[in-house]
């Protein structure tokens, strides 16, 4: 029996939604209020844990906290996987953040889900979804970590494809499933190329081999990285695999707000995080592009959406490149504290945007408006005073990802930027990076504040519906008004830190990064005074570029003295890429999808017209004559003429013979008188 709490909680925190999925989706439908009270009680439980455990890492304040477990699943002699769990601060951080927002997206569906036809099945696959998160935070090495992987990708296809009645859901569901399957080729090359070096799939022996430069090192380490690297690059939608994100908003609301903001998509940055130490250099500018790259293509993508949903998609995917950039130019932890805030303020965005549709469903369903979109933000407006909590609360989480003072993007947007630009410092031949980076972060500032002031301020563009608008029920307004209340600084920078201005507090003092294991490379600590020399520069760019994103976007679409109309029409190329997400999806289909069909349809003709045809069936024609032949001659020749001939033959003999057998003594007698004679005959000549 397991007695230490810091790895049966854990345990516990892993297996608790299995339990709920297995309860609710075998008996659901026979439970009161199909179950939905297992699903909520066993997450709320497993959120109540991970603040144990987090209460439990602020007092013992120990940077180099860490607990194990493992047992032997498979033995084979040579080969040999051992299964375990690896509890450290990084891994309570992340188990607080998925309980968190999974609980709050099990609440707040109670009243967003109400009524919808698989309503138990729904419920189910969030636990399976929450069961396979909690598996990638706590594995201690590749094959779980792989495992549970699978497990994301599987149970987001069910919670995309919810709707599969409607055919823009299904094909999300699909789009997802298959996009993220290309980047896990790689993941799974890159953990092969380890272990066949390696002979290990578990993290330390891996770390502690790179480190001694022997087993894997150069070249080979380097393409090993970007494979694991690529499982990222699909989990968290980088580019060039960020296209299914945007249309994994098909999904419900919660959905989107738990997997697309705090959890799935989070998982490839939290990868790199705990992988770090095996990226080589080479490696690590390869993703230190990815990111910025997929941060300012986002970025630019997001300005012209009016789908408010599309607007938050895109706005994850940039600040998911906020992330990977930060890991490829060294500040991984800078990267984890933005995961940490970012899963607060934008589930709480998402979670807004989940409230203003449902009331502008109920509104349109009043108003017997089945054509109006309620996810367009050209049909919104003026709901500021009608939805008080839901406008504030999303306030302050817009306040928060813009990088504005006293909120928590403004730390870790911060340190990230400040790390970018440190290394841009030391090599400047990468002043890209930085770039992209403040220019994202202005973009950032820009259309958030656009959604903002679409959706709630001005005149309602739809004054029919405005009359039906109201504030969402308490078990929408819990969740939005907890998540926004995180979206302060001050949860981040306690006990020993007040000042808004500076990102210090328990997350930098307990969250301390480790010197890779490749060696050459920069140590932990030269990273850090690197970003500490060029945090001032940092944080007086970060808040100009974002004043200057906040100031058009208001005098554009809060005082109107600007013509977003005028800007559209002059810049009309670039606006057409920008609302067109720069044909991507076109161009897959034309360059990709379409001639990989035509492949495949020629090989398919190949196969059956050809192979199948004329090969397989003409095997088979062939080997038929050869069988009616050997047939024939085994019939007529060897059974009528040879067997059925030697039969017929004794036969006859038994005639004969039998002739001789009379049964007279005589007879016999005249026999043996005959055969003496003869043998005299015989003797004499």
């Amino acid at each position: 029996m397991i007695e230490n709490p810091m790895i049966l909680f854990p345990l516990l925190i892993l297996f608790l939604p299995l339990i709920s999925f297995i309860i609710v989706i075998f008996f659901g439908k026979k439970l009161p209020r199909q179950g939905d009270w297992v699903a909520v009680g066993s997450i709320v439980t497993t959120f109540l844990l991970a603040c144990y455990l987090f209460l439990q890492m602020l007092l013992n304040y120990d940077p180099g906290f860490s607990h194990g477990a493992s047992f032997s699943w498979i033995n084979l002699g040579e080969f040999k996987i051992d299964l375990g769990i690896l509890v450290d601060n990084l891994t309570i951080v992340m188990l607080l953040i998925v309980t968190l927002v999974s609980s709050c997206t099990h609440i707040f569906s109670i009243a967003y889900m109400k009524g919808d036809i698989r309503y138990n099945r729904y419920f189910a696959y969030l636990g399976l979804f929450t069961f396979s998160m909690n598996g990638i935070v706590l594995a201690d090495n590749l094959i779980s970590m792989y495992m549970f992987w699978e497990l994301v990708g599987v149970s987001s296809y069910l919670l995309i494809g919810h709707w599969f009645e409607k055919d823009s859901a299904a094909n999300a569901s699909k789009k997802a499933f298959l996009t993220n399957r290309v980047g896990d080729i790689g993941f799974f090359i890159g953990i092969m190329l380890l272990y066949s070096a390696v002979g290990a799939f578990a993290f330390s022996p891996i770390f502690e081999s790179i480190a001694g430069g022997q087993a894997i090192a150069g070249t080979t380490l380097t393409i090993a990285g970007l494979g694991i690297f690529m499982g990222a690059v699909g989990k968290s939608s980088q580019f060039p695999l960020h296209i299914w994100l945007p249309d994994a908003m098909e999904g419900p609301t919660p959905v989107s707000a738990l997997m697309h903001a705090a959890t799935m998509v989070a998982a490839g940055v939290y990868m790199c995080v705990r992988l770090f130490p095996i990226f080589t250099p080479s490696a690590l500018i390869v993703i230190a592009y990815i990111g910025a790259i997929t941060a300012i293509l986002a970025a630019l993508i997001a300005v012209s959406q009016n789908d408010i949903k599309k607007v938050l998609a895109y706005s994850t995917v940039s600040q998911l490149g906020f992330m990977i950039l930060a890991v490829g130019t060294g500040v991984y932890t800078a990267a984890f504290f933005h995961l940490l805030t970012h899963a607060m303020f934008k589930a709480n965005l998402f979670y807004c945007s989940g409230s203003v549709i449902h009331s502008m469903h109920h509104a349109l369903h009043k108003a017997h408006d089945h054509d109006t979109d309620p996810q367009d933000m050209r049909n919104m407006g003026g709901f500021k005073d009608k939805m008080p909590i839901t406008y504030f609360s999303m306030l302050v989480s817009t306040l928060a990802i813009a990088g504005v003072p006293l909120f928590s993007g403004f730390l870790s947007k911060d340190a990230i930027l400040a790390g970018t630009l440190s290394f841009a410092q030391h090599h400047p031949g990468h002043f890209l990076l930085p770039l992209f980076g403040f220019l994202a972060a202005a973009l950032t500032a820009f259309y958030m504040f656009r959604l903002i002031f679409m959706t709630f301020h001005g005149e309602p563009n739809i004054k029919s519906i405005i009359k039906d608008i109201h504030e969402s029920p308490k078990e929408m307004t819990g969740p939005i008004i907890l998540l926004g209340s995180l979206s302060f600084f001050i949860f981040y920078t306690l006990p020993k830190n007040f000042n808004p201005m500076k990102d210090k507090g328990w997350f930098t003092d307990l969250i301390v990064p480790r010197n890779s294991a490749v060696p050459g490379s920069l140590t932990a600590n030269e990273i850090a005074d690197y970003a500490h020399h060029a945090h001032y520069l940092a944080m007086g760019l970060s808040l100009v570029v974002a004043s200057i994103g906040i100031l058009l976007a208001y005098l554009i679409y809060q005082r109107k003295v600007i013509s977003a109309k005028n800007i559209s029409e002059r810049f009309g190329f670039f606006y057409g890429w920008s609302l067109n997400k720069f044909y991507f999806d076109e161009n897959y289909n034309r360059y990709l999808y379409q001639p990989f069909l035509r492949l495949a349809h020629t090989i398919s003709w190949l196969d059956w017209e050809f192979y199948d045809k004329y090969f397989i069936n003409g095997f088979g024609k062939l080997t038929k004559l050869l069988s009616t032949i050997s047939g024939r001659f085994d019939y007529s020749g060897i059974d009528q003429g040879f067997v059925d001939g030697f039969g017929r033959a004794s036969n006859t003999v038994g005639k004969l013979l039998r002739n001789v057998q009379t049964g007279r003594l005589q007879n016999y007698l005249l026999f043996v008188v005959a055969g003496i004679l003869v043998i005299i005959i015989a003797q004499a000549f």
